[in-house]
């Protein structure tokens, strides 16, 4: 073996799987558009606030156009007259897309077993991740950021392909 191809004490090449780095890139970089309704709202707030700081799991920027976002945050109560409203916004999402359930009532209804509300989000959008409590916990809500983040970083990309 010759000098040039000997090893030194450190690594010299970095390799991995390009659906693993691409899913690691995008696990850190989530963008959530929040689609917020009821009394979920203050919690929300706090889970962006400085004690909990959302950023240090790469989604701290909300945005507020579907076409900039990826994580479709719904907190809330959902009534039969928001339904179509949010399924429009999913639908303008650009893909890949996740949607978190924020609460008992985005998840089932909640408390609120009535005509008005819809018994989860579930039955108009596919959902990713729910996160129970009435109202949530930001111990909870970190909690299923990072479900999330677990289930992005071990799926496929569609963008990696033969070529790349």
């Amino acid at each position: 073996m010759n000098a040039a191809h000997e090893k030194t004490g450190a690594f010299e090449y970095l390799t991995t799987r390009k659906d693993e780095l691409i899913g690691w890139a995008r696990k850190f970089s989530l963008f959530p558009y929040p689609f917020v309704t009821a009394c979920c709202a203050m919690e929300f707030m706090s889970v962006s606030s400085t004690m909990y700081d959302t950023d240090r799991f790469g989604a701290a920027l909300p945005r507020f156009s579907p076409r900039q976002s990826d994580l479709l945050m719904v907190v809330g109560t959902i009534t039969h007259k928001q339904a179509p409203i949010l399924k429009r916004v999913y639908e303008q999402m650009c893909e890949p897309k996740w949607v978190m359930a924020f609460g008992v009532c985005a998840s089932s209804g909640g408390f609120y077993q009535n005509y008005a509300a819809l018994q989860g989000i579930d039955k108009i959008i596919p959902v990713d991740v729910y996160i129970p409590g009435c109202p949530p916990r930001p111990e909870s809500v970190i909690d299923g950021i990072m479900q999330l983040q677990d289930k992005i970083a071990n799926s496929r990309h569609p963008i990696v392909n033969e070529k790349f």
